[in-house]
C-alpha cells in the first residue's frame, strides 16, 4: 500500500483542461510524459490520446457523393468532474474531490481496490494499480503545481493543445463546449473540461463538414 500524501488547495475554485483538438496532431506526447512522470507500467495511462474516425459518402441526389470521412486524435485524461459518479460508488470514501481546486484524488490510506469507481467513469479515469492494488488515476500534477508548476501534459504538448486553470476563466476565455464525438454526454458527470473540436468531432446527429 503507497502512502497517501495530502497538499493544500492549488486554487480557491475549480481546476479543468481545455483540449484544442484541431491542432492536436496524435503525437502522444503527452501521454508518454504522464506515464514517465508517474512511472506507470505498460497498459495504465492517466492520459490518453484517442483515434476517433467514421463518417462515409453521403449521396448529393444529383448522382454525386459528399465526402462525410472524419478522423481526428482527442487527449483526455480525468476530467475532475462536478458531479463525479467515481466518488458516489467509492464505498470506503477513498475517492474524494477536495475542495477548493476540486481535484478528484485516490486517498490510497482507504483505498481497498474493489473498482466501482473504475466501473463507474465513463471516461475510465481510476485504473488498478497492479502492484498494489489500489486504484489510482490523474491528479492533475499535484505535487507540481503545489511547488508552482504546470501539469506535466500541459509542458509537454509541443503545439500547445493542452491548457489548464481555473475552469470558469477558461470557458469565459474558449465557450463551454465539452459533448464532442468520442466523448460520453457531458449531463453525466458534468466535466470540467472544454472541447476545441476538430472540424469532424461535432456531436452525432450533426453533419461533419
Amino acid at each position: 500500500m503507497s502512502q497517501f500524501k495530502e497538499y493544500a488547495p492549488v486554487s480557491p475554485t475549480q481546476l479543468g483542461f481545455y483540449i484544442d483538438s484541431s491542432r492536436c496532431s496524435g503525437c502522444k506526447a503527452c501521454q508518454v510524459a504522464c506515464k514517465d512522470k508517474n512511472d506507470l507500467e505498460p497498459g495504465r495511462r492517466y492520459r490518453r490520446v484517442y483515434e476517433v474516425n467514421g463518417g462515409g459518402f453521403i449521396p448529393t441526389g444529383q448522382g454525386g457523393l459528399l465526402n462525410d470521412v472524419y478522423a481526428y486524435t482527442l487527449s483526455i485524461s480525468c476530467n475532475h468532474c462536478d458531479d463525479p459518479i467515481c466518488t458516489k460508488n467509492c464505498p470506503t470514501t477513498a475517492m474524494h474531490k477536495r475542495p477548493g481546486d476540486g481535484i478528484v484524488r485516490v486517498n490510497t490510506d482507504k483505498c481497498v481496490g474493489c473498482g466501482y469507481c473504475a466501473w463507474s467513469c465513463p471516461y475510465g479515469a481510476p485504473q488498478r494499480n497492479p502492484e498494489t492494488g489500489q486504484m489510482s488515476k490523474c491528479d492533475f500534477c499535484i505535487d507540481l503545481q503545489a511547488k508552482g508548476e504546470k501539469p506535466v501534459c500541459v509542458t509537454t504538448c509541443p503545439l500547445g493543445a493542452i491548457h489548464f486553470g481555473p475552469v470558469s476563466e477558461l470557458r469565459e476565455r474558449f465557450g463551454a463546449l465539452c459533448d464532442v464525438k468520442g466523448l460520453p454526454d457531458s449531463t453525466l458527470t458534468r466535466p470540467n473540461l472544454i472541447v476545441k473540436p476538430h472540424q469532424g468531432a461535432q456531436q452525432e446527429g450533426t453533419r461533419h463538414a
